[in-house]
């Protein structure tokens, strides 16, 4: 077992503070089990990134000396994914950063990446960046998205989707600022006004913004790094009404020191509400820090806790 593979995500934690609770001598506070899990994880993260292609379970199963079942498990209880989940992020992560450097074809990108082959990646491009990866190169010209700008309690709101999902949902004051925002995203795609039955998923949605409690069962189009992934999965796992502190929400994704990438993480959200990075607080429970304004993420708790 090689423990000298490059940490995983590790432009997102080495510079983070540790907001955990520790023992006595400065520790985390965390049981031999959780460790022993911790540094399990790690090392099949490791494997993964330094893979020519994706180990399969039975590979890391054995790798960290579990059965199959009992690591998939462990695997995703530490990172809020399972091993496939975390392998495609990672392979989605590198293909973007392939693309954006110059120089590189799209093909090259494509097995830099980590795919042994371009036919492998085309079967499942649009999982993978949401549109092909010239389109992607090219700031998502050829993608389509449709929107639309509405009004609810929180103020404007405008609600895009691809043809995957919902892939943006943004709150403000100005809806001509939220229009540039979404063409700051998507700088190159057609974007097209939503129609009268696009209207109807534009109120489903101010409708989950007025009442939480009547859910939103819609596809999300969601497309970030391995660890924002992480961190977008373990917000999703808070119940409405409830928060969890920045230090917690590091702790259930097993990166215990970094409290400060998952504020980061819950800063580049850009599904507001259907990923609910309002559920996060400070330690100390102070409602600080939000894209879309300290008063809407109060709110936002106000509706919760009055719905539960």
């Amino acid at each position: 077992m090689n423990a000298l593979f490059p940490a995983p995500d590790a432009a997102d934690t080495t510079t983070d503070i540790d907001d955990t609770p520790r023992t006595a001598r400065g520790r985390p506070a965390r049981t031999d089990a959780q460790a022993r899990h911790a540094d399990l994880v790690a090392r099949a993260c490791r494997a993964i990134e330094s893979s020519a292609t994706p180990p399969s379970l039975d590979d890391l199963a054995t790798l960290a000396g579990l059965s199959p079942w009992h690591f998939h498990r462990v695997f995703k209880a530490a990172t809020g994914l399972t091993p496939k989940a975390y392998a495609d992020a990672f392979r989605a992560r590198r293909l973007r950063e392939a693309l954006d450097t110059a120089g590189n074809s799209v093909t090259d990108a494509i097995y830099d990446a980590g795919f042994n082959a371009s036919s492998r990646y085309y079967e499942t491009a649009g999982q993978v960046l949401g549109m092909r990866a010239r389109d992607y190169r090219a700031g998502g010209a050829g993608a389509v998205i449709r929107f639309a700008v509405g009004q609810c309690a929180l103020g404007a709101i405008l609600v895009a989707q691809s043809r995957l999902g919902l892939c943006a949902i943004l709150l403000g004051d100005d809806p001509d600022q939220l229009v540039r925002d979404l063409q700051d995203q998507f700088p190159k795609a057609e974007l097209i006004g939503g129609d009268a039955g696009f209207e109807r998923l534009v109120a489903q949605v101010v409708g989950f913004v007025e009442a939480p409690a009547i859910g939103l069962d819609l596809p999300l189009d969601v497309r970030g790094t391995a660890f924002q992934q992480r961190v977008w999965q373990a917000l999703r796992d808070i119940p409405p009404g409830t928060t969890a502190s920045y230090a917690e929400i590091a702790a259930r994704i097993g990166a215990p020191k970094a409290a400060r990438a998952v504020a980061r993480a819950c800063g580049a959200n850009p599904l507001a509400v259907a990923i609910p990075c309002h559920r996060v607080v400070r330690r100390d429970g102070d409602v600080s820090g939000y894209r879309w304004g300290v008063a809407r993420k109060r709110e936002l708790l106000r509706r919760e806790a009055t719905s539960k």
